[in-house]
């Protein structure tokens, strides 16, 4: 896989300064966790999951979850586990018959319901399962957790590495408290099993739920004071610098078009001033779209420190991951500072002249910085992150 292979060479040539790296299922884990992007959920009574696959029907996908949990109902289980089943099987036929090589998989998981349906479909796929990157364990807490991931670590010693990717989501998380004593908790028994997570996801529907709270397509997670006051705890407990994990921004839950009730939230200025009328032109089409908050949100997300988001629709991939992409001021800053930290510098002038790098405090910052760069690009200095949007996708 490789970020914004729908683009064209001389497409990449012009946007990128750096182009994204390619990798797949393979590569080492601290660039699978930045490689995640948009995480497209799909139902597991999805019967022709594979055929998108192969098809590449999502242009831009880079990772994938066949949801067993909330998107099946409690009724269709069964149903759902044989449309896995059946689904992973003409996956597998398709790529030994060479219709879609490693590269070309999406970095695939699916999400379980509890430890029996885990330990079932491992048995029932067989060498089949080797095609899943890992498994996404919803509403993780630490009590069950330890024995999950216990399960899976043997898994992964009996086939190539597989991972895990929990998600916090449970009353004992967002109820302050418990809060704080659970994220500790949970947090120890990742320690344990590092090698294995692969990130930490956030269920805001989940949390909103408990609550009796949906948000609208005009407001973010961070509007919702609950919701930002356990996202806060969330990323002070698992993103410090002495023992971090990459977070995941939480679901977008809207894609279709609906009378706007509150005022449009994508500022007119950096379009207008980057693309002039075309730019207005294109900020008007995002805001029919429902795209101003999603693309609000992902900023916020951003400028806290998660990276990549899940994703319920596939008009989402293209804004969640240009928007990720490293510019070229914060790249340039980045490599300034890791290569300054040899003790001689304690703050350096900034190339572009405005901001001050401080070695120290910004090193991990600019470690970060570096690695995502790696994988989704870093643009070129004239390019910004809404030439990215603009350029078309076919869905």
């Amino acid at each position: 896989m490789k970020f914004f292979s729908y683009l064209e060479k001389n497409e990449m040539d012009q946007l990128f300064f750096i182009k994204p790296q390619q990798f797949n299922k393979t590569s080492n884990r601290d660039l699978l966790s930045y490689g995640l992007g948009a995480t497209l959920y799909m139902p597991a009574t999805r019967t022709d999951f594979y055929h998108d696959i192969i098809k590449q029907k999502q242009n831009g996908l880079t990772s994938l979850v066949i949801d067993l949990e909330d998107a099946v109902g409690d009724l269709n289980i069964e149903y759902a586990e044989s449309c896995l089943k059946e689904g992973m099987l003409q996956l597998y036929k398709n790529m030994n018959q060479g219709m879609l090589t490693i590269n070309e998989l999406p970095l695939l998981f699916f999400r379980i319901r509890h430890i029996e349906q885990f330990i079932r479909i491992y048995h029932s796929l067989g060498e089949k399962f080797q095609l899943f990157t890992g498994v996404v364990f919803p509403k993780f807490e630490a009590e069950t957790g330890r024995e999950l991931l216990n399960v899976l670590s043997k898994i992964s010693m009996k086939e190539q590495l597989f991972y895990c990717m929990p998600i916090l989501e449970s009353e004992k998380v967002i109820h302050k408290e418990t809060r704080q004593e659970e994220l500790l908790k949970i947090k120890n028994v990742l320690d344990d099993y590092r090698e294995y997570i692969l990130n930490v996801r956030i269920g805001a529907t989940d949390f909103s739920g408990i609550y009796g709270i949906r948000r609208s397509a005009d407001t973010t997670v961070y509007d919702i004071a609950v919701l930002r006051d356990c996202i806060a705890d969330i990323i002070n407990i698992f993103q410090r610098s002495s023992s971090p994990y990459v977070i995941s921004g939480p679901v977008w839950e809207y894609f279709s078009s609906k009378e706007r009730m509150l005022k449009p939230q994508l500022r007119q200025t950096p379009f207008q001033n980057h693309f002039g009328d075309d730019g207005k032109k294109l900020r008007t089409e995002l805001i029919d779209q429902n795209m101003d908050g999603l693309i609000r949100e992902i900023l916020l997300d951003i400028t806290n420190g998660l990276i990549g988001k899940t994703i319920i629709h596939p008009s989402h991939i293209k804004v969640v991951q240009a928007l990720n992409v490293v510019t070229y001021e914060e790249y340039n800053d980045a490599l300034n500072i890791v290569e300054s930290a040899t003790g001689e510098f304690g703050v350096k002038k900034s190339q572009f002249l405005n901001k001050m790098n401080e070695i120290k405090p910004h090193y991990y910052w600019a470690q970060r910085m570096l690695l995502k760069s790696e994988v989704y690009g870093v643009l070129n200095e004239e390019y910004s992150n809404i030439d990215l949007i603009k350029r078309r996708v076919f869905v």
